[in-house]
């Protein structure tokens, strides 16, 4: 008799081309059918569970069926599932902006809803360079930081540093120039960055609209991270030289990285902030452009002007993503969200000790409720990643390595025996791929 997973997997490749996937490789690495989820875990159909390590690619905050986020998403859907946020509103919508401009650091006062991270970002550079083309100026080309990532769209490519992605689709991108980004935490690797971003901008600011940048976490570009001192340095530079900021929040806000939001770490305020993934807890699309009531008024215009930011998308402030955000937010509000967070990245710190003994972890590093351990001597064709992945899957840990980076990233409910579990298993696969190597 076929079972259910495996009658899963067959229909399942028969017709779905799955995201960030090589899907030849499915030729030997199973999909893993899911059937439910319950705070950390996930439940697969033959009664396997796996600690969600990496929060089902960073957006879980709370647990998989989550009893108040739940809750909140059924009393919506028996009042409102959707309507266009064009002409009308809603409730969910408009308290969601409420807090979400109370929370944000200081004069971001104007929020635009959309669907995704990818998104939120292609918005941000649109009003960016639609900003400085309402002020009489034409600044058409945006900087970012070397290793960075910030979505897939053309626009978000465009400002990301993914060699893969810009090789293959270079003809399409936008104007975009980077700058080093600070070679390690250390304050000098920040001012040594800041010296070269200082050298940029004083010579190309008259054409560059905006510097976007994920704040001291690069997701994708391997967990990089970097000293608040270079954040702080960079809204000096770029006010001085009349460039926007963009802080792309979408992976480190709601927590991540031991505060509400990593810009909190240097005490700044950018002119835009993406957030997305945690910020509906995990459970429905959502994204939000944050920006200053002086953008907000450039804009605001006669609709036959040129100044009019016509920007949409059908689903957005969609009532049910609004509501699941709203109770998110509600249990930072209830609970002591942030002080648990610096106690279990504590724990996880200590825990992961025995893994950088390993002969072959070039470092550990930690920010907030994000852990990466650096993996060396593996080419890339070696794939090490992979063999790590495959050994915690048997063990019951979902991790999900980027390259020869293993990183920690799970829902802030996990407890402490299973933060044990989830270390213990990556220390043992660590250790395996080393003795096979």
């Amino acid at each position: 008799m076929v079972s259910k997973n495996n009658e899963m997997m067959r229909r399942d490749l028969e017709v779905i081309w799955h995201p960030c996937t090589q899907m030849k490789d499915h030729e030997t690495l199973p999909l893993i059918p899911i059937k439910s989820g319950k705070g950390v875990y996930l439940y697969d159909f033959e009664g396997n569970s796996y600690i969600d390590a990496v929060s089902s690619w960073w957006v879980n905050l709370f647990g998989h069926a989550n009893p108040h986020i739940n809750e909140k998403i059924k009393a919506q859907l028996e009042t409102l599932e959707h309507v266009l946020l064009a002409g009308f509103t809603h409730e969910p919508a408009i308290e969601l902006a409420h807090k979400l401009a109370d929370i944000t650091p200081e004069g971001l006062n104007r929020v635009f809803y959309v669907d995704n991270g990818s998104s939120a970002v292609e918005a941000a550079l649109k009003m960016s360079y639609h900003f400085h083309l309402n002020m009489g100026k034409r600044k058409a080309v945006f900087l970012s930081l070397t290793n960075s990532y910030h979505g897939e769209t053309i626009g978000a490519l465009s400002v990301g540093d993914v060699a893969l992605y810009k090789e293959t689709y270079e003809p399409l991108l936008i104007a975009n120039r980077q700058v080093r980004v600070p070679a390690d935490q250390s304050r000098e690797a920040a001012e040594d960055a800041l010296a070269e971003l200082e050298e940029v901008l004083h010579q190309h600011a008259d054409e560059i609209a905006a510097l976007i940048l994920e704040p001291l976490v690069q997701g994708a570009g391997n967990m990089h991270m970097y000293h608040p001192a270079y954040l702080a340095g960079a809204r000096q530079l770029t006010r001085k030289y009349g460039v926007h900021l963009i802080a792309d929040e979408i992976m480190t806000g709601f927590g991540r990285t031991g505060k509400m939001f990593a810009c909190e770490h240097a005490d700044i305020s950018p002119d835009f902030m993406t957030l997305s993934k945690g910020l509906t807890g995990g459970y429905l699309p959502l994204s939000v452009v944050m920006t200053t009531d002086e953008i907000y008024s450039a804009f605001y215009c006669d609709y036959s002007e040129y100044k009019a930011f016509l920007h949409s998308h059908s689903y957005t402030g969609n009532p049910l993503a609004c509501s699941a955000a709203l109770a998110t937010l509600e249990l930072f509000e209830q609970e002591d969200v942030l002080g648990s967070n610096r106690e279990k990245s504590r724990y996880i710190w200590e825990r992961a000790e025995k893994i950088a003994a390993l002969s072959n972890v070039k470092e550990i590093r930690q920010q907030g409720m994000i852990t990466a351990i650096e993996l060396q001597g593996y080419s890339a064709q070696e794939r090490v990643g992979i063999s790590v992945y495959r050994y915690a899957l048997n063990r019951g840990v979902l991790l999900r390595p980027l390259g020869h980076v293993v990183y920690f990233m799970p829902p802030y409910t996990i407890s402490y025996e299973e933060i044990d579990k989830m270390v213990d298993v990556a220390y043992e696969g660590i250790d395996t791929v080393k003795k096979e190597g």
